[in-house]
């Protein structure tokens, strides 16, 4: 366990958000998901919702900000006006931890083709229908000089 991170929030995932870059993407699947047979990088996460891993997740990574749009979901074959209850907590998520960001859906194939262009593939046990949401890695902006000259007086009264 470590101070003011979400305990999903594992050794294995963990250092998968560290080693993405701006612009990499997970994609967080339920468990319909063929997770095993799209992921290079998978991470299981079983006996998890998507919604609590996507949490963890969005608790620690920024979405992209040089994009229009940055976190997607899929849209229902043969209903694409249908909305399932799991896209109204995705998307109170993102508008928690992303103020102003938007889901965006992505139909059939382009969905499915995004999560297999991952960086990497959370496999969760989430068992509602559709419970899948790809997150694109945004940039942590440097703290202004101010702050960086406090944090390092505080280190040096450490010593």
């Amino acid at each position: 366990m470590l101070k003011g991170l979400d305990p999903l929030l594992g050794p294995d995932l963990l250092r998968v958000l560290r080693a993405m870059g701006h612009g990499d993407e997970i994609a967080i699947v339920d468990g319909n998901y063929p997770a095993e047979t799209d992921g290079h990088r998978l991470i299981r996460m079983d006996g998890h919702d998507a919604v609590s891993v996507a949490n963890a997740i969005l608790s620690v990574m920024p979405l992209d900000e040089m994009v229009p749009d940055a976190a997607f979901r899929p849209g229902i074959a043969g209903a694409p006006g249908r909305r399932e209850p799991i896209f109204a907590e995705f998307e109170a998520l993102v508008a928690r931890h992303e103020p102003g960001k938007r889901i965006a859906q992505l139909d059939g194939p382009a969905f499915y083709e995004r999560v297999r262009a991952a960086f990497a593939i959370v496999a969760t046990s989430e068992r509602r229908l559709y419970g899948n949401l790809v997150l694109r890695k945004g940039v942590i902006h440097p703290a202004p000089e101010r702050q960086i000259e406090n944090e390092s007086q505080s280190l040096d009264n450490l010593h």
